[in-house]
Formats: C-alpha cells, structure tokens, sequence
C-alpha cells in the first residue's frame, strides 16, 4: 500500500510538472524548439548535406541545447528519410520528412503539406576547375595555404569545425579544401547567408517588371495597420514588427522556425511596435515574409515557384545544388534554409562582383549591389538590403560586404580585389577565424606576372 501510495504521489508529481511546463515558456517555445531544431536540423543534415548523423548531433545542434539535448529522445529513419524528436520519447514530439528537392520539412499537418511531393534537380553539380596557372600568376600559393592551415585549425574542447572554403579570383577557382566530413559535393547550410538569396531574388523580379520594392505583401491582407510595410522595409528589417531574434529557443524567431506550419502568418500576425523605418531590428521574420511575397510571383503552386527560383535565378548562375526548403504551409523560408555548395554559394557572391551580368545577360539591376550595400539607418554593422557591411576594425579592404549565416557561415565580396571567399563550418562559442582567413587571402593576392600563363585548370584533389 506505501509503495502504490509513494508511486502515485511520484506520478501526480511528475504530471503536475509537465503540466505546469506546458503553460510555461519552458514547455510552450523552448522544448518544442529543442525537438523542432533537432528533428529539421538533423533530417537536412543527414538527407540534404549528407553528413554524419553522429556528427551533425555533436557539432550542429547539441551544443545549441546545452542541458536539454540529454533530455531528448531522436530517431533517424533512413528508409522513410524522416527524423523524429520527443523530450522521453512521450512529449513535445516533432517529426521531419525529408523530400527530394525540398529538403527537410517539419511535419505539422494541415492540407497544404504533401509529404509525398518531390521536385527533383533537373542537373547535376557542376564543380569550378580549380585554376591553378590563373593562381601561381596571382597569388602567394603558400600563403594561400598557410591561410587555409589556420582556418581548419582546431583545438579541443572549443572547436570551430570548419568545413568547407573556396576562393574565386575574377570568377576563377584558385584555391578550395575541406574537412574530412564533407567535400566539394556537400550541401552546406547558409543559415542567414539564406538572406541574401531572399534578396537577390527580389533583384530578380525587380528586373523582370513582376515586383517593386514598395509592393505591400499580400500577407497583411485584411490587416489594416500593416498596409505602409513594404518589401524594402522586410528585407532591410525596419518593419516594426514583434519578431525578436535571441536564438535562445524562447524568442519568437525560435517559435517561428521551430513550431509553426505556416511561417508567413505568424509573422504577419505579430503586435506592431514601431512605424516602418523607424526602427531596425534584426528579425529573420521579415525575411520569410519578404520570401513568402517574392515567391508568390513565381506561380501559384509550390512546384510552380520552386521551378521559377531555379530557372530564373539558379540556373542562369550555374548553381544547381541548392535546395531552399519550405514550411508545411509552402512558405519558402528565405531566412534561413538554404543548402548548396561551397562552388554554388560562391557563384551566387560572384554575381555581385560582375554587377549582376552573367553571359551579358543582366540577371539583376546594374544599381542592385549599391542598393544591397546601402546601409539602413540604425541598421548593426551595419545591415543594408539582405546583406552586412563589415565594420573598419575587421581590417577588410574598403568597399567588402558579406553573406552572413549563424554558426559563422560566412561569404566575403571584395570589389576591389576581385574576390570572393566563402566558409562553412558549425562554430560555436568560439571565434571561427574566418575574417582572419579573409585577411589571409588578400594578403596573399599579389600583381599578376607580365606575361600571364595560359590558363591551365585541373581538378581539386
């Protein structure tokens, strides 16, 4: 009889807490964040990048849970291509599919989420030709390598994990390398880098004559106080919007990313704080908002819009590995995940460099980089149109601007050198040396020969 009496008072306990953290931030953002996170981080990284399960756990995602991740439960299915999370097996329990083309989705329900619908690349990857007379001619190979050394550089227990860096010179590959867990096939996540292809795309269909910058987003239809925020104001993040970024699993972005079906209609939905323009803040909200508007004048259904980013955006760059991964609701989440390779994430950099002219054919406006790089008043870094202009005191050559991504996935654009540098990698609390690597490589940029050799290119090893 004590012993029913002490298990009952145990389980009343028990029951008592989890109920008590299901009206708790803890129980209604936090922990559905942790399995949300875990479930569609882990599906993308084992389905889309192909990583190590093990490892994308180890570097990726645990050490964003901290205590938590002892407290989860996860399971991959490589059959069914699927991954699910629960906090002991019983609660907050989160399911992500995998589809081809798509990549990875958390499973929320709802009719318009077709797990079952794949939308497969038309081509396969394209590899740049590493140039190695275009190289010996520009650069210092060793301090090019000696660059690369210090930025896959690591020590435990605070390991900066880098992954994948390529160089391009005037659009020519001249140096790549990677870790032993990927290689130049590996889809990297661009996390924020994501951003900047959100606003390239509006480039895009500015171009074309389908959208203005100061389009109203069918959004906020029926919403009559948001009827002055423009895509501008989403993509430069002074909406005004509720949609606080602290990336601490109980911020509304985590709640966005991480809980909802339909990303755009939570975002839209959020208390109004400010009148657009008045007040920058950094919100990945605004983006997917931007996205949701952009892609919608790309067809009706998501294989419509999906086929439209690729033809009209990828495909003219040569990039044919990049996966953007939609919500249930269809929402491509433009804020954060996209997937390529480190070839493909530097053609779209290098887009900027040739003034948005591929083949002589213009794929963006001619004052498109200006307008990237212009800076938004009160703006951190400061932070222009989907892209981040670095500080003095990084040492950059004047006129670099960046693609910044979380977990320090970084693409520099620098103008006046004529290059670009890209890293990918999974840093946490630690510096990821990558503004070093940067440094490193213009250091290493030299004046090229009299007589420049015959361009001569050979595969990476």
């Amino acid at each position: 009889m004590i012993l029913r009496i002490a298990g009952g008072v145990v389980a009343a306990v028990f029951l008592g807490a989890i109920a008590y953290l299901n009206l708790s931030p803890i129980g209604r953002i936090y922990l559905p964040s942790g399995t949300g996170i875990t479930a569609k981080q882990l599906c993308s990284m084992v389905f889309v990048s192909r990583l190590d399960e093990a490892f994308a756990r180890d570097a990726y995602i645990d050490p964003l849970l901290g205590d938590a991740a002892d407290l989860l439960s996860v399971s991959v299915d490589h059959e069914q291509q699927s991954v699910r999370a629960s906090v002991f097996g019983l609660f907050w329990r989160q399911h992500a599919i995998y589809r081809e083309g798509l990549g990875c989705t958390l499973d929320r329900g709802g009719r318009q989420f077709d797990p079952d619908l794949t939308l497969p690349l038309a081509r396969e990857f394209d590899p740049l030709p590493l140039n190695t007379a275009h190289r010996d001619a520009h650069f210092d190979t060793d301090a090019i390598n000696a660059a690369l050394d210090n930025a896959f550089a690591d020590t435990k227990p605070a390991r900066r994990h880098t992954l994948g860096v390529a160089v391009l010179h005037r659009g020519r590959l001249v140096a790549e390398r990677y870790a032993p867990q990927a290689d130049r096939n590996t889809r990297f996540l661009g996390w924020s880098m994501t951003k900047s292809v959100a606003a390239t795309l509006a480039g895009v269909l500015v171009q074309d004559g389908d959208i203005t910058l100061d389009h109203v987003p069918e959004s906020f239809a029926g919403l009559e106080d948001r009827q002055d925020i423009t895509l501008d104001h989403l993509l430069r993040m002074n909406a005004g919007l509720a949609l606080r970024e602290g990336n601490d699993g109980t911020d509304p972005t985590s709640q966005m990313l991480f809980t909802q079906r339909d990303m755009a209609q939570f975002a839209a939905t959020r208390e109004r704080l400010h009148a657009p323009g008045e007040h920058w803040e950094y919100m990945s909200g605004s983006t997917v908002l931007a996205t949701r508007a952009l892609q919608d004048r790309l067809g009706d259904t998501l294989e419509d819009q999906v086929t439209g980013l690729r033809e009209r955006l990828f495909e003219p760059l040569g990039i044919h590995t990049a996966v953007m991964e939609p919500d249930a609701s269809g929402t491509l989440v433009g804020s954060s995940y996209m997937y390529a390779t480190a070839h493909d994430w530097a053609r779209l950099a290098q887009l900027y460099l040739d003034s948005g002219l591929v083949d002589g054919q213009r794929i963006i406006p001619a004052n498109w980089p200006d307008l990237a790089t212009d800076a938004t008043p009160g703006s951190a870094d400061p932070y222009g149109l989907g892209f981040w202009n670095p500080p003095a005191s990084n040492n950059l050559p004047a006129g670099t601007y960046t693609m910044h991504g979380f977990q320090s996935q970084l693409a520099f654009i620098m103008p006046e050198q004529e290059l670009v540098v890209v890293r990918f990698g999974a840093t946490n609390n630690v510096s990821s040396g990558s503004y070093n690597l940067a440094r490193e490589i213009v250091a290493a940029l030299r004046e090229p020969a009299p007589e420049e050799p015959q361009a001569a290119v050979e595969d990476a090893q």
